[in-house]
């Protein structure tokens, strides 16, 4: 019976990535190593509380002693992230404790282990920056614009050195933007879905035109799986969806499936260093392990939707003034 030790997987994709994994392989044992942080919710893995082959850890990644207690598994899927932009142009010291000093701290333990543990380092689109034009493709130059993209890519890079150093079993995965149940209220489209509910004004940060790639996230979890489980030690691969949007092509979206006016959304003042298009080539995972997304936007996004209207107990004290605000590098504090 495989045993993995999932980091942050209390968190959106964390926690949907561990209840993939219980749906299509029900035997594998998972110990979830989470601090209880911003983006941390109980509640995501509440069906799952009582399963034998599951089994909650409170703790941070940087707590060596107890991430060497617990690594006696036969991999680590680190989820574990400090991921807001905003809050890493407000406040850039817990994205380099967490996302850097973090991963250290994992790699190190892995490292004075007496058996191989094969690692993955889930990662993200921003790491290679604005892109005017094509796909970056896996080898391209990093080329993060902030905090948060930044210490991802630094993350990468450490990762990278102890594979050559250590001679260790380590994978990265890039993912674009995810979207889907239990994401928390401060991310783009539970807070559009969140403040149109509310009849609130959908702030869009400077000309709107800002091009995303979404991607459901039951497809990450899909190919984070079969990278764990074939992918080549040493390689990384990007996975995307081709589902391009402008962020006021999003909103207006949203409205439209909700039944709310467009003039609900209004232009607001632009995040400082916002990139402008992120977009992964991912014909790399695709060509060698047969994945493609399965999940069709429109329909997934409608059922987020529907899943935010009919779950007002899981978001209702998590959507606070600050969670909701339309500036939030200004005010974290």
């Amino acid at each position: 019976m495989m045993h993995l030790l999932v980091t942050g997987g209390l968190g959106f994709i964390g926690s949907n990535f561990i209840l993939y994994l219980k749906k299509n392989f029900p035997d594998v044992k998972i110990t979830n190593l989470d601090a209880g942080l911003m983006g941390s919710n109980e509640k995501n893995l509440v069906d799952i509380e009582n399963d034998k082959n599951y089994r909650l850890v409170w703790g941070n990644i940087n707590d060596k002693k107890l991430v060497e207690r617990l690594i006696d598994v036969d991999g680590v899927v680190n989820f574990a992230a400090e991921s807001h932009v905003d809050r890493s142009i407000h406040d850039s010291k817990p994205f380099l404790e967490s996302n850097i000093m973090g991963v250290y701290t994992i790699l190190d333990v892995i490292r004075e282990h007496k058996k191989k543990v094969r690692f993955i380092q889930v990662s993200t689109d921003e790491v290679f920056g604005s892109l005017s034009k094509g796909s970056a493709k896996e080898e391209d130059v990093f080329r993060p614009s902030n905090p948060y993209s930044a210490s991802k890519a630094a993350a990468e890079m450490i990762a990278h050195s102890y594979l050559k150093t250590y001679d260790m079993d380590i994978l990265i995965t890039r993912c674009t933007n995810n979207f889907g149940p239990r994401q928390f209220p401060e991310k783009f489209i539970p807070k559009t879905i969140i403040r149109a509910e509310r009849n609130m004004k959908i702030p869009i940060y400077g000309s709107g035109n800002n091009i995303r790639d979404w991607l459901y996230v039951e497809d990450h979890c899909d190919a984070i799986a079969k990278v764990l489980m074939h992918g080549k030690t040493g390689e990384s691969y990007n996975i995307s969806s081709s589902n391009e949007l402008t962020n006021i092509q999003l909103a207006e979206k949203i409205l439209e499936m909700l039944g709310k006016p467009k003039d609900l959304v209004y232009r607001e003042e632009d995040r400082p260093g916002h990139d402008f298009r992120y977009s992964l080539d991912s014909s790399k995972i695709r060509n060698q392990m047969g994945w493609k997304p399965k999940y069709k936007f429109d329909e997934e996004l409608q059922n987020t939707i529907q899943w935010y209207q009919a779950n007002h107990s899981w978001w209702e004290e998590l959507a606070t003034e600050e969670m909701l605000d339309p500036t939030p590098w200004k005010k974290y504090r």
